[in-house]
């Protein structure tokens, strides 16, 4: 610590008269002394996390430089090679707190040395060091995300991560999924159960919209010893505005481009015993011809309500078996009465129309079924929004 002081002395004076004579004798000036002293400056204080010697250190955990009384002036980190890892500092938030960054995300089982430095405001430098060693996971996984990226999508289709092990915690793994978009959302993220989680927005996505998630995973603990692998990033497109009504009551199915209504079929839905369930669903998979099998849903084929039918243009609506597909054994009944086991039928000509028409993430709300409200693999629509943002781990 340097030191000022400043020291001014007037020594004294002294004039003498004569031994003899009668003249006066001279003034004498008294002694004077005046002193100082520089107020001490404190050296600045500089504390690291993570700690000297920490272990099993999340790669994607914070690299932070607490500094009291001086201002950070120097950062690097280093691997076990000695090398500097690439990376930037930034305001962590907090007063006299900065954040370290790496450029690509830290390795698993590496030990880094962290050095920072700061300066008072007198010039004068402190340091610490802090030398620690990330996790070596069990186990790295990757989770699936659904739409794929590239994919062009309708407006009701969700954003969908699946992780192949139950989510030890939420919050942090929710807090690493970043969703952007061209058009602005209210969009939340809500988990159907530890494995999955959704993202939509209060209404269906606007259309013509680019978004794009960022899945920041990697050094993020997934399940218990099982560890993100990678981080990932989909961007896909909302395409046209396709929400159509299938309504039970009037056996039509009105399709809208947009805000206009652009066709009006006769249908027949569900029968009463086999109603179409109500609700938004959501447009997962289109086949030019597929077999219908009871048996995908618990009702074997030689049962008395079993069957295998073979059909055309077949678009699914949920995983509960609803499709809209041609049925021309129905067409005499299609408009008037519901006679199907829970499909949307239409004749051949207008069920290939709507099937070149849709498009994966289109919606098909259906209204006055004597079913209940729709519970499917994609059932996002039909939960009000109070109730999906409740399920977000970061309400």
């Amino acid at each position: 610590m340097r030191r000022t002081a400043t020291l001014v002395t007037a020594g004294a004076i002294a004039l003498l008269g004569g031994c003899s004579g009668g003249g006066d004798a001279p003034a004498t000036a008294a002694p004077t002394t005046t002193t100082t002293t520089a107020a001490d400056v404190a050296p600045a204080r500089v504390e690291l996390s993570p700690a000297d010697g920490a272990t099993d250190v999340a790669p994607a955990d914070p690299v932070e430089i607490s500094v009291t009384g001086g201002e950070v002036t120097e950062v690097t980190v280093t691997d076990e090679s000695g090398a500097e890892v690439p990376g930037a500092v930034a305001d962590g938030g907090t007063e006299g707190t900065e954040v370290w960054t790496p450029e690509d995300a830290l390795d698993y089982g590496t030990t880094y040395t962290l050095t920072a430095a700061a300066e008072n405001a007198d010039a004068e430098t402190a340091e610490a060091s802090s030398t620690f060693t990330t996790v070596s996971p069990e186990a790295l996984t990757t989770p699936a995300i659904g739409p794929l990226d590239g994919q062009t999508v309708g407006v009701g289709m969700p954003i969908r991560v699946y992780f192949e092990e139950p989510v030890v915690d939420r919050a942090a793994v929710e807090s690493r999924l970043l969703v952007t978009s061209s058009t602005p959302t209210d969009g939340v993220w809500s988990w159907v159960d530890d494995t999955e989680v959704h993202f939509r927005p209060s209404e269906y996505w606007p259309e013509n919209t680019d978004v794009t998630l960022e899945a920041d995973l990697h050094g993020v603990e997934i399940g218990e010893g099982v560890w993100g692998e990678q981080d990932r990033t989909v961007a896909f497109t909302i395409g046209e505005r396709h929400v159509s009504v299938a309504d039970a009551g009037t056996h039509r199915l009105q399709v809208y481009d947009g805000d206009q209504l652009v066709q009006d079929f006769p249908m027949s839905a569900g029968s009463p015993d086999n109603p179409s369930y109500n609700g938004p669903h959501v447009v997962t998979e289109m086949n030019t011809e597929r077999i219908m099998d009871s048996s995908t849903y618990g009702v074997p084929v030689d049962s008395p309500d079993g069957y295998r039918t073979p059909v055309q243009w077949a678009v699914r609506l949920s995983d509960s078996g609803e499709f809209v597909h041609a049925a021309p054994w129905s067409v005499a009944q299609q408009g008037r009465e519901n006679v199907s086991h829970g499909c949307i039928n239409l004749s051949t000509e207008n069920a290939r129309w709507f099937f070149e028409f849709s498009q994966p993430g289109d919606v098909v709300e259906i209204r006055n079924s004597a079913a209940g409200t729709l519970t499917s693999d994609i059932s996002d629509w039909t939960i009000p929004w109070e109730e999906w943002t409740a399920g977000s781990a970061l309400a």
